[in-house]
C-alpha cells in the first residue's frame, strides 16, 4: 500500500513539473495567461439551438466558446477535446486540416487536463451524432499546473470536497447543481416576500450585545471604541426596533453567528431569514410557514412532494400540530401527561429516559431538556410543535390561559428544526423580568449559559411594541431538504472546519 502510493505521489510530482516546464515556456513567448478572447456563446444555448443540425452549420456562422479540459483525445492527426464551460459541456474537434501541422503540435505539446481554452469554430455534427465545434483557431487562456482528481472516481473524499470546493464543483456536478438550487430558492423567497408587500431590511452584523437567541457568540475588537464587540448570534432585537420604528412587515436574509458545536446540521456561521408582522400573532405564522414551503416545492420541485432520505411529503396538505407536553406522551406513552407538571415525578422522568438534568432547574426547563434529547429526533413528518415553557422562550408572550407556557411553535421534519416563530413579547415590564430571570439562570449554571440583558431593547419596547408575530427559518436546512442532502456541508460553499494538523 505505502509503495504504490509513493509512485502515486512520484507521478504526480512528475506531471506537476511538466506542467510548470510549459507554463515557462508560454512566459518566454509572452503567451502566459492572455485576457483577449472574448466568448459569444455558451454550451448550453448551442444545444438548445442547434442540437437538431445534421451536419456543418453554415460555415460563415463562427462561435467563439471557452471552457475547461476535461478529456482529451488524440487520434495522431486529430484530437478531441471536451471541455466544461459553467453551463455545461461541449465537444471541439481539432485537426490538421483546419489548423496548420505547427499549430496542431503546438496544442498537442502545450495542453492538458485542466487547462482553460478559447476556441474558435463552427458547429457540427460527428458521425456518432455528438454536436461539436469544428475549430480552426485555438487558444490556451489559462494553464493548470496541478492535475485534476482522477476522472473515473471524480472527487469522492468528503473532507477535500468540503477544504477545496473549487475542485468539488469542476469534477462534481451534482454539488454544483446544489449550489444552483440554493441560489434560486433563495431568489424564489426574495420574490415570494415582495410579492406579500414585505420590505428587506438589513441590522447589525457586529453588535454591543448579542441578542435574539441563547448561544455562545463570538468576540471581536473594536479599535476605535476600544472595546469588545459581538457578531450577531440573530438579527431579532433590531428587526422588532423596526417594527417600533413604524414599519408594519420586514425581512432579513442573513449570517448568524454562534460559537458552538459543529454537526450535520450546525455550522458556526449559517444562513437564516427572519421576518415580522405587526397586527399578527403565531397562528397566521404556521399559515404563512406552509405556503412558503408549498411555493418552493412548486417552483424548485414542480410539485406539491418533496422526496428527502426516503420519505415522501405532501406540502398541500395542513403539517402536524402537536404540544411540547403531547409530543413526549406521544413518543413515550407510558408516561402520564399529568405526570408532566409535577417536579418530583418528571425527575423521575427524567431519570427514567437518561436525560441529564440540573435540580434546580425548573418543569419548562426541564421539559424542553426532554424534549430536545428524545423527541426531536423522531419527528419525521411535517410537524409543528407548540406550547414551548415560558423559561426556554424569553422573547415570546405568554399564552393568556396558562402563563407557563408561550405563544409559540417550531417547525420539524425528519429529525431537524427548520423554524421557529412565535408572537412577540411587548410588555417591556415582563420583558425585564425575563431578561433578570435569564441572568439569574446564567448564575446559577456556573456560566454555561450566555445571556445578555439588553437595556437599550427594553427602553425601545416603552415606546410600544404593536401586536407582533415573528418567524426565523433555517435557509441552510431548508436546502437541505430541497436538494436531498444528509449534512449542511453538503450546501454552504465553504463550511468551518477543524484546523488541519501540521504534520498530517
Amino acid at each position: 500500500m505505502s509503495q504504490n502510493k509513493n509512485i502515486y505521489i512520484k507521478t504526480i510530482n512528475n506531471e506537476r513539473k511538466s506542467r510548470i516546464e510549459k507554463l515557462i515556456k508560454l512566459r518566454k513567448n509572452n503567451d502566459a495567461f492572455p485576457n483577449n478572447f472574448k466568448i459569444n456563446i455558451t454550451s448550453d444555448i448551442l444545444y438548445k439551438k442547434y442540437n437538431n443540425i445534421d451536419s456543418i452549420l453554415d460555415k460563415n456562422l463562427i462561435f467563439h466558446i471557452a471552457g475547461r479540459i476535461i478529456n482529451f483525445r488524440n487520434m495522431g492527426k486529430a484530437s478531441f477535446i471536451k471541455i466544461k464551460d459553467g453551463k455545461g459541456y461541449i465537444q471541439i474537434y481539432l485537426s490538421i486540416d483546419s489548423l496548420s501541422v505547427k499549430q496542431y503540435k503546438k496544442i498537442i505539446n502545450q495542453f492538458d487536463l485542466g487547462d482553460i481554452i478559447g476556441i474558435t469554430g463552427n458547429i457540427f455534427k460527428t458521425k456518432t451524432g455528438v454536436l461539436s465545434i469544428y475549430s480552426n483557431k485555438c487558444y490556451l487562456l489559462t494553464k493548470s499546473i496541478r492535475s485534476l482528481p482522477n476522472k473515473f472516481h471524480g472527487l469522492n473524499d468528503q473532507e477535500i470536497k468540503y477544504r477545496k470546493r473549487y475542485l468539488d464543483l469542476i469534477v462534481n456536478d451534482k454539488s454544483k447543481k446544489i449550489f444552483e438550487i440554493r441560489s434560486k430558492i433563495i431568489f424564489i423567497i426574495r420574490n415570494f416576500m415582495n410579492k406579500m408587500d414585505f420590505i428587506e431590511v438589513e441590522t447589525p452584523m457586529m453588535q454591543i450585545i448579542p441578542g435574539g437567541a441563547t448561544a455562545k457568540p463570538f468576540i471581536t475588537y473594536h479599535n476605535t471604541f476600544n472595546r469588545n464587540m459581538y457578531l450577531r448570534i440573530a438579527p431579532e432585537l433590531y428587526l422588532k426596533r423596526l417594527i417600533i420604528g413604524g414599519f408594519n412587515k420586514i425581512f432579513e436574509i442573513n449570517r448568524n453567528f454562534r460559537n458552538e458545536g459543529i454537526s450535520t446540521q450546525h455550522n458556526p456561521e449559517f444562513t437564516m431569514m427572519e421576518l415580522y408582522i405587526a397586527y399578527a400573532d403565531y397562528t397566521d405564522l404556521m399559515i404563512f410557514f406552509e405556503k412558503i414551503l408549498l411555493h418552493i416545492s412548486k417552483k424548485i420541485l414542480n410539485s406539491n412532494k418533496l422526496f428527502f432520505h426516503n420519505n415522501e411529503f405532501d406540502f398541500s396538505k395542513p403539517f402536524s400540530k402537536l404540544t411540547m407536553k403531547e409530543s413526549i406522551t406521544y413518543y413515550y406513552p407510558q408516561i402520564d401527561y399529568n405526570d408532566l407538571n409535577n417536579f418530583n415525578k418528571l425527575i423521575d422522568i427524567s431519570h427514567m429516559l437518561k436525560v441529564k438534568i440540573n435540580y434546580n432547574w425548573s418543569i419548562g426547563k426541564i421539559i424542553s431538556s426532554i424534549f430536545e434529547e428524545k423527541i426531536i429526533n423522531k419527528l419525521i413528518l411535517p410537524t409543528f410543535i407548540t406550547e414551548y415553557p415560558t423559561e426556554v422562550s424569553p422573547l415570546a408572550r405568554r399564552n393568556k390561559l396558562d402563563t407557563s407556557i408561550t405563544d409559540r411553535f417550531e417547525f420539524f421534519i425528519c429529525g431537524m428544526e427548520i423554524a421557529n416563530g412565535f408572537s412577540e413579547l411587548n410588555d417591556p415590564e415582563d420583558q425585564k423580568i425575563r431578561f433578570e430571570q435569564q441572568m439569574i439562570f446564567k448564575n446559577e449554571d456556573n456560566n454555561t449559559q450566555h445571556y445578555f440583558y439588553d437595556k437599550d431593547y427594553v427602553e425601545a419596547l416603552e415606546y410600544g411594541l404593536p401586536p407582533t408575530a415573528g418567524l426565523g427559518i433555517g435557509i441552510d436546512r431548508l436546502i437541505m431538504l430541497f436538494t436531498n442532502s444528509s449534512s449542511i456541508k453538503d450546501v454552504i460553499l465553504f463550511p468551518t472546519l477543524r484546523p488541519i494538523k501540521e504534520n498530517s
